[in-house]
């Protein structure tokens, strides 16, 4: 970040330490411009009123401007530099921002890790490549911050780095001396945060040869389906695809035949006239059958102060409440 950036304030300064930039911003000198409420509306006007040059957000917000009607985005500059996080990002929202000339770049952390504290690193050479493919690795992440020793994906068994296939799933760990030092008060949990002398994130990934690594899904967020793993993370990408989808959660519904199914929550665009049927056929045209979601359920998605989609809230809709199946 250059000196006198002007800093648009989308997350609250409290959550994880604003990802570590209230301070940033006082040492570069720059200037901090906040938000009543995050909408589209108000971001593009703060972009172009004060000439905003730095920004972060969860997906959820990066994906309110990519929806955001053409005209809502006419005189915002190219070049304005954001950073994505909180949740792993869609393909469909990097492609998005690319579009409107945004500069995004994806970090992955957890408060317990100092916040922000691997990203993914672009190459010159990824310029050369389409954009699909481009958001594709750009969704990736793997390169650890200068002050963490080292992040591994593990087999949380073994504590054995996997396979970087690509394919094998393990946990995301961390090593370093801006890990935290534990839970204050609650020594159990710090002993099991730290087992094996790693820090366990919570998170499944893969790693690829190149060392990248590609987020999964949160360990408690993977559905068992008939003694498979349905990544919920690989669902959902799917349906950002869908045009007339704003956002969307994945979570497991109990069913008596499999164990848990795949129940698509959808946030669907305004004036979008889509069916759970054109949801459920939109998936089959790519994702393995057993992945495609059993149930669709529309309407507002619930979301943090920060952006994040709250699944426990989900799950308590898709075990107990009627969802629509199909």
């Amino acid at each position: 970040m250059p000196k006198h950036a002007v800093y648009l304030w989308t997350l609250p300064m409290f959550h994880c330490n604003g990802w570590c930039f209230p301070w940033t911003i006082a040492a570069r000198a720059g200037v901090n411009v906040c938000l009543r409420r995050v909408d589209a509306q108000a971001i593009f006007d703060a972009i172009r009123h004060h000439g905003v040059t730095h920004y972060c957000g969860a997906p959820i917000v990066h994906g309110l401007l990519v929806n955001a009607p053409e005209a809502m985005k006419a005189g915002v500059p190219a070049g304005v530099k954001a950073m994505v996080a909180g949740a792993a990002p869609p393909a469909s929202m990097i492609e998005g921002m690319e579009k409107m000339g945004f500069d995004l770049t994806h970090v992955y952390g957890l408060t317990e890790v100092y916040g922000p504290a691997t990203v993914c690193a672009k190459h010159e050479a990824w310029d050369a490549l389409d954009i699909g493919e481009r958001a594709r690795l750009n969704a990736r992440q793997g390169v650890r911050y200068h002050l963490e020793r080292d992040v591994r994906v593990l087999d949380p068994e073994t504590m054995k780095p996997v396979p970087q296939d690509g394919e094998t799933m393990g946990e995301i760990m961390f090593k370093g001396n801006i890990a935290m030092k534990g839970y204050l008060k609650n020594p159990k949990a710090t002993d099991e945060a730290f087992a094996g002398g790693w820090f366990h994130s919570g998170d499944l990934a893969v790693q690829y040869p190149d060392g990248y690594i590609k987020i999964k899904d949160r360990s408690k967020d993977i559905i068992i389906s008939g003694g498979e793993n349905i990544s919920s993370i690989e669902v959902e990408d799917v349906l950002y695809r869908h045009p007339d989808v704003l956002a969307a959660a994945v979570v497991a519904k109990p069913d008596p035949k499999w164990g848990e199914t795949p129940c698509a929550f959808v946030e669907l665009k305004a004036g979008a006239q889509t069916t759970p049927e054109d949801i459920v056929a939109h998936c089959k045209k790519h994702l393995a059958g057993f992945k495609v979601p059993r149930a669709v359920v529309f309407g507002e998605l619930p979301k943090t102060s920060t952006g994040k989609i709250q699944k426990f809230e989900l799950r308590k809709q898709a075990g107990s409440a009627a969802a629509i199946n199909v």
